[in-house]
């Protein structure tokens, strides 16, 4: 008997050491209320993926990981003639336009009177030179209401050195 009441005690002993504490069921909504944001991030990143392999990027795909799921950035990628490809969800958080309404058309859809043509030289002649560029440009969303985006943008080269699609990461700001 001795040895069950010294087991005992050790176990007792060792659970108020731990150092987490019991969470009730309720709390579980709260983790479940990011659920479908994190379940959605996954699928775009998986399709992007799908885009690096099948273009053949030569491209650190970490970055992809970081910009998404760390930075929470909007990632639009574009073909080598600048016509939408492909656009994270979370394009309508910042635009409200869902991915599928802007595949195919020009990222130029988001300019309007009061973009700067200062900002969009800057971009163009990037894009030219087939370099990276950062710029924060006034956009307009689906609404015709204005935001403030900041963009970080470059081209994509394949593994021959051949730019394939330009990738831009975006982010509304204040």
């Amino acid at each position: 008997m001795i040895d069950l009441k010294d087991y005992d005690n050790a176990v007792i002993k060792f659970r108020k050491s731990l150092s987490f504490i019991m969470l009730p069921v309720i709390s579980w909504d709260f983790y479940a209320s990011n659920y479908e944001e994190i379940k959605q991030t996954e699928k775009d990143v998986d399709s992007l993926l799908r885009i690096v392999s099948a273009n053949s990027w030569n491209i650190d795909t970490k970055i992809i990981d970081t910009k998404l799921k760390i930075d929470k950035n909007v990632v639009v990628v574009t073909d080598a003639k600048l016509n939408i490809v492909f656009a994270t969800q979370n394009m309508w958080n910042m635009s409200q336009y869902r991915p599928e309404e802007i595949i195919g058309k020009s990222p130029k859809m988001f300019q309007g009177d009061l973009t700067s043509s200062t900002t969009l030289k800057i971009v163009s002649n990037a894009i030219k030179e087939k370099k990276p560029f950062e710029v924060t440009v006034v956009n307009y969303r689906k609404d015709g209401s204005t935001y403030k985006c900041w963009i970080q943008g470059q081209p994509v080269f394949d593994k021959k050195g051949d730019v394939v699609n330009f990738i831009a990461f975006e982010k509304e700001v204040a």
